[in-house]
């Protein structure tokens, strides 16, 4: 399995799991639509970061134009898809919930059907955390996760409940991931890891929805992509956790990010925001049994890094748009 078809490699996520596979000797086909939900300098600076590599092919299409998508699918036959092409982001789904359903539930359709008709045998979708809302914790992918309180979630919950439909019609190979809070350097600047680390480098105040004890469970960019990498393997149909199966209190991020900057943050604390969840915790074990995975980065480590990344490009980082 050396050639795979990678959505949203652009993205945060899809650029290092990209990336990776590159470095791996696999062939990419990277496809993304380059939309502009947050600062566009960010996905051309991974997009030129990619294309360094003779492996790598790259496509702007929208996973939505499914005549497009065909013709990637009729020219290369992948051996794998790995669909991280998503509408991402629990607040600006309530703003939008059209674009999120018809990316990460119609899109994702358009996927599954092409490896149908084109007998892809491995599908891997990103799916997400926001799930588990009301359950209890740590969060085991057996929890009942029927209830969405979010357009963004409901909207996973619909390509995840596809993606199965598709793997007892057809006999996908299908390996759903729920990714817990993932950051690191050239991270998504709608997530407070970005954007407090920015916020404290200028100076300015850090717009924090609560009190701060809220908790997540901050898992590093590049143990994402290994555990993505790694569910590539066989495994007939399985959802599976990649978190850090630590959380951390907001505050205490805050705290870590002010000692290796160096400076003091200010914070505005706004009321918290009913689609947020108080708590995040991921039950690894079935990554652990199933993929030989665990998560190798701590808080600590990986805030380290992408603050040092963020100083290495600071010059025009300084200038990235906050949503």
């Amino acid at each position: 399995m050396k050639k795979i078809l990678i959505t949203g490699a652009a993205g945060f996520i899809g650029s290092k799991v990209s990336e990776t596979l590159l470095k791996d000797e696999y062939d990419v086909i990277g496809v993304d639509n380059l939309n502009n939900y947050y600062d566009i300098r960010l996905k051309f600076w991974r997009l030129d970061n990619l294309r360094k590599y003779n492996n790598f092919i790259f496509y702007k299409i929208d996973i939505e134009n499914y005549k497009y998508l065909k013709e990637i699918f009729q020219i290369y036959q992948p051996d794998a898809v790995i669909n991280l092409a998503a509408r991402a982001g629990v607040r600006y789904s309530l703003e939008n919930p059209f674009i999120y359903f018809s990316t990460n539930a119609g899109g994702n359709l358009n996927l599954l059907e092409l490896c149908r008709e084109y007998k892809v045998p491995k599908f891997i979708l990103a799916s997400t955390s926001s799930l588990y809302a009301g359950q209890k914790m740590p969060f085991k992918e057996d929890l009942p996760v029927n209830t969405p309180i979010s357009p963004y979630a409901a909207s996973k919950k619909a390509a995840e409940a596809m993606a199965y439909t598709y793997h007892y019609l057809y006999g996908i190979d299908v390996t759903i991931l729920r990714y817990f809070t993932v950051y690191g350097p050239a991270g998504r600047p709608d997530m407070s890891p970005f954007r407090f680390i920015k916020w404290i480098m200028k100076g300015s105040s850090l717009e924090i929805f609560g009190d701060g004890s809220q908790q997540r469970d901050f898992t590093y960019i590049d143990d994402i992509a290994r555990g993505t990498i790694k569910a590539l393997r066989p495994l007939d149909y399985e959802i599976i956790n990649l978190g850090s199966n630590k959380p951390y209190r907001l505050d205490e991020s805050i705290k870590l990010m002010e000692e290796y900057i160096g400076r003091e943050a200010k914070c505005n604390n706004k009321e918290f925001l009913k689609v947020d969840m108080k708590v995040t915790w991921a039950d690894v074990e079935k990554a652990k049994k199933l993929l030989d995975w665990r998560p190798r980065v701590s808080l600590e480590e990986g805030i380290k890094r992408t603050i040092q990344w963020t100083k290495e490009n600071w010059e025009w980082v300084k200038n990235i748009k906050i949503n």
